[in-house]
């Protein structure tokens, strides 16, 4: 039951980072590969910082914004 939680999470984190950065989502794969992704790198980030985040709401949160900077690096990797 984890993993499907874990994964709905993601997609929701993935939808909200694609509308947030840039007008659209990436279909329900690829949300879901952006908002796991994106869980990690805000759950590092978040963690160093020291910032606590618990619960349905912080987890969502620190995955988005994980899904928000991930997006941010690969724009900014393309450019290049």
């Amino acid at each position: 039951m984890y993993i499907v939680w874990f994964l709905l999470i993601g997609l929701v984190a993935g939808w909200l980072a694609g509308k947030l950065m840039r007008g659209g989502g990436f279909g329900v794969i690829g949300d879901i590969v952006v908002g796991v992704i994106g869980a990690f790198i805000g759950g590092f980030l978040f963690r160093l910082l020291g910032i606590p985040a618990g619960g349905t709401i912080g987890t969502l949160v620190v995955a988005t914004i994980g899904a928000i900077v991930l997006l941010f690096v690969v724009r900014l990797l393309r450019r290049v």
